[in-house]
């Protein structure tokens, strides 16, 4: 009997140990993924304000986190939207005068040479629509998991325009400037696609940024990342800014920003207003009380500093890592909107990150509805959630009803590539209003409650990820128990019946 005992006893110590081994294996495969899942950018940039040029240096360790070996790899190039005779076009027609105010001005970037981590020089070129890419053929071949060091030099020219990229009256946007690398996809290869007037034409994985900033010491610098240390020396000022897994850098220079800041859960937030404005200290603790919301809503945002920045822009706002860009043409009963909206964009396409060029729904769509969600929870500034719901559905009837009027029929379609919106409103009305209206349904269906958990463990769940339709949907529905397939499907494929 004892022996009987002690062998089913040793059977079950080792059936223990190996469901010990089988359960660890998944999370021990992440940890391996996650050590390897991160580019590396070290950038040394000079900006030049007689020129209005950035020169710059770039090193980047580019891991291959793929199933597939490499033998060139691609950088998108967005500057070259901005310049003459491009096919794409960067404004829509609609909004020309209001990005070129002083007339048509054009942009580019120049690669001047490419290297390998020992300066030998790479074969590159540049090509694609509007030559958008930059193409670098590899000394060897790339197998996964595998890495490689990349130096690339590189001037880029600012447009007069009040754009992402461009300089105004009042600042200097310096975002989507340097060769940034294509995301892969498995099975579908790199993505290559062009600049877009409609939406946020930008698909980036996440990556590590040491930059190097000289700029003249007559302009004050907001960017993402976390400012480490700065040297003035000679009328220029030297900035070293580092951040860690961010999924793009985006700097903007004034020499009329006064700087307002407050702490919210160990968190630094700094407004950047204009010299002389009124209420900056109110939209800086504002900001503070959106970042405070979304922290309790979502799970907490994970990086020390968050830059809010009045700037020259032709829409309403502009979201980076770490920096939100708000028009300096917004009203001022909308400011604080497009406050909460930008902010909203830290965490649906900072943290959880999308192909904002083919799925721009899930970023917009879910930023809308949380701006809504933050000022269900402040009362205070007097906009009613089912107001503003009630108001979103007679918006976006109001548009199939003007379209079907025009055209005869309207696709509402909502999981199209930017370039499949035939004008702005109607991208507007698909992604934003309709989004909102998804999100409220599916809300109306599984309770406030289980809503809210489902997007906490989306946020929790695929942060620093980049997230597809079927991973949205596979999320929300393990969360929430329910099958939402068939849900939303009928919404994004405009099978669903709006009345």
């Amino acid at each position: 009997m004892k022996k009987f005992l002690r062998k089913h006893f040793v059977k079950i110590i080792i059936a223990c140990i190996l469901l010990a081994i089988v359960v660890s294996i998944p999370f021990i495969f992440k940890q391996s993924n996650e050590s390897l899942s991160y580019n590396n950018y070290t950038l040394s940039l000079t900006y030049n304000d007689n020129l209005k040029t950035i020169e710059g240096e770039e090193e980047v360790c580019y891991f291959n986190n793929s199933n597939n070996a490499f033998s060139s790899l691609y950088f998108h190039l967005y500057p070259n939207a901005f310049a003459e005779g491009t096919t794409s076009k960067v404004v829509s027609n609609n909004n020309f005068d209001k990005a070129f105010p002083n007339g048509a001005s054009y942009g580019k970037i120049e690669i001047l040479q490419v290297t390998d981590q020992f300066d030998s020089p790479l074969e590159f070129s540049v090509g694609g629509e509007d030559n958008n890419i930059l193409e670098v053929v590899l000394p060897e071949i790339l197998y996964p998991d595998e890495s490689i060091n990349i130096k690339i030099s590189f001037v880029s020219s600012l447009p007069n325009a009040n754009h992402r990229y461009g300089y105004g009256e009042n600042t200097i946007n310096i975002a989507n400037f340097y060769p940034i690398a294509c995301v892969y996809q498995d099975g579908e290869g790199f993505f290559t696609q062009p600049y877009h007037s409609n939406g946020d034409p930008f698909y980036s994985d996440v990556a590590n940024y040491n930059v190097n900033l000289t700029a003249p010491s007559t302009f004050v610098v907001a960017s993402s990342g976390e400012q480490i240390s700065k040297v003035e020396n000679d009328g220029e000022t030297s900035y070293n800014i580092c951040g860690e897994k961010i999924r793009d850098f985006c700097i903007v220079l004034s020499q009329k920003f006064e700087i307002f800041s407050t702490t919210v859960d160990g968190i630094t937030i700094n407004y950047f207003g204009y010299q002389g404005d009124k209420d900056m200290q109110e939209d800086v603790d504002f900001a503070g009380e959106c970042v405070k919301t979304y922290n309790s809503l979502f799970g907490k945002y994970p990086y020390s500093v968050l830059n809010v920045v009045k700037a020259n822009f032709v829409h309403g706002g502009m979201e980076y890592p770490n920096i939100v860009l708000i028009s300096d043409s917004v009203s001022a009963k909308d400011y604080k909107y497009v406050i909460a909206h930008e902010i909203a964009h830290q965490w649906w396409y900072g943290v959880v990150g999308t192909n904002q060029y083919q799925h721009a729904w899930i970023d917009e769509g879910l930023a809308e509805y949380s701006t809504y969600l933050f000022f269900e929870e402040h009362d205070e500034y007097g906009l009613s959630y089912n107001n503003m719901i009630s108001n979103a559905l007679s918006n976006y009837k109001f548009f199939v009803q003007v379209y079907e009027n025009v055209n005869g029929t309207v696709d509402t379609s909502m999981d199209r590539a930017l370039d499949q919106f035939a004008t702005e409103p109607e991208y507007v009305q698909l992604t934003y209003t309709k989004g909102v209206l998804l999100f409220d349904n599916l809300r109306e269906m599984l309770g406030k409650d289980k809503f809210l958990k489902a997007l906490k463990e989306l946020y929790q769940d695929y942060a620093y990820q980049n997230i597809s339709p079927a991973e949205l949907i596979a999320s929300l529905s393990s969360s929430s128990n329910r099958n939402l397939e068939k849900v939303i499907k009928s919404w994004i494929d405009g099978e669903v019946v709006i009345a």
